[in-house]
């Protein structure tokens, strides 16, 4: 296991790159601790492999230093990072039997067979697979085909860290939920650095102690699942996670406030900076319909179950608010009450108000 840092990481693609535009990642400087749990949380395309193929030697960065436990491995290959992968598609051998998958990565190292065995049995017992130990590899689902490509992945207890790249993507969503369970107690068990990619919030939320969020090269923000739902530092943030995700709303400034369709929204705290288009930025759960506040037409409800998401126009434009009460009909006149302490202004996509009242 390894502490990892990254120092003013950047990566193009480009022989010479000119603008910033040119470059797949922007520079990045991390710092992940022995032992967390991470997640690289983006859409596709938002540098997300592209990280995870310079952390793993895969690729060399264009500027900029890999390092585990503060040794620089920037020019290392794979092999000498000492590190593990679990790929999208599983990575097992299918006229292997479990057990020799499972111990695979230990016979290549010339451990001992009485060691190999003992690592074997632990693994096999934390993913529920003891008794498939005979199975050949072939026959079994896809579920415990990436159970077993996990286990190939933690077996090794020498690894600086263990890197999974969107496991989960050909696991049925009825099966998903169950290996990320599973997963989220490897880690509590076995404690390796571990660094999950998706571009999932679910299961970025649900495994990693830290999420690192990215969009198009650059992490605009790093917190905990707590952190990132309750006070989004991008409005990237706040859309992307969340369902329905943070209203985002085009506002006016004036007279030192901030207006939605000529109404004056009272904001979380003070307003820390002056230049960006301005937005409002609240999520639906903190939208209530109410007798007082912005008038408002309903122009759409949707049952989802545990609420109702109703969606009202302001003027022109759109709110969503989560309710769990009797729902206004469709082209109701309401009322939309914003908690002012979750209400937040965003200056060119930033966050632009302090968390207290002025």
């Amino acid at each position: 296991m390894a502490k990892i840092t990254l120092s003013k990481l950047r990566h193009s693609y480009m022989p010479n790159p000119i603008s910033p535009d040119d470059y797949a990642l922007k520079e990045i400087d991390l710092d992940w601790s022995d032992g967390g749990a991470y997640a690289l949380l983006g859409p596709s395309g938002c540098g997300k492999s592209t990280l995870l193929n310079i952390i793993s030697g895969l690729l060399v960065p264009s500027e900029g230093r890999v390092l585990f436990d503060d040794k620089d491995v920037t020019a290392l290959p794979p092999d000498r990072r000492n590190i593990a992968q679990v790929f999208q598609f599983p990575v097992i051998y299918d006229t292997m039997t479990v057990f020799d998958n499972l111990a695979f990565p230990l016979r290549n190292r010339g451990v001992d067979e009485a060691q190999v065995a003992a690592r074997v049995s632990e693994i096999a017992t934390m993913l529920e697979v003891t008794d498939l130990l005979r199975t050949k590899a072939a026959g079994l689902s896809p579920d415990n085909k990436q159970k077993i490509s996990m286990g190939r992945g933690l077996v090794r207890d020498d690894v600086n860290v263990v890197m999974f790249d969107e496991p989960l993507t050909v696991i049925d969503p009825h099966l998903k939920w169950k290996l990320r369970s599973k997963l989220k107690e490897l880690h509590q068990k076995v404690r390796a650095t571990m660094i999950y990619v998706t571009h999932d919030q679910t299961e970025a939320l649900t495994f990693a102690d830290q999420v690192v969020v990215m969009q198009d090269g650059e992490v605009v923000q790093i917190g905990t699942p707590v952190e990132l739902f309750e006070r989004p530092a991008h409005t990237f943030v706040g859309h992307f996670i969340g369902s329905p995700g943070m209203n985002v709303l085009d506002a006016d400034m004036r007279d030192g406030g901030a207006f939605l369709g000529g109404h004056h929204v009272a904001l979380e705290g003070a307003i820390t900076a002056q230049d960006g288009t301005p937005q409002i930025g609240i999520r639906p759960e903190f939208v209530r319909i109410s007798d007082a506040g912005l008038p408002a037409t309903v122009r759409k409800v949707s049952d989802i179950g545990r609420h109702s998401v109703v969606e009202a126009m302001v003027g022109d434009t759109a709110v969503k608010a989560i309710t769990d009460e009797v729902v206004p009909e469709q082209g109701a006149a309401v009322h939309l009450q914003f908690q002012q302490d979750q209400t937040r202004l965003y200056r060119g996509g930033w966050l632009a108000t302090t968390g207290a009242a002025p």
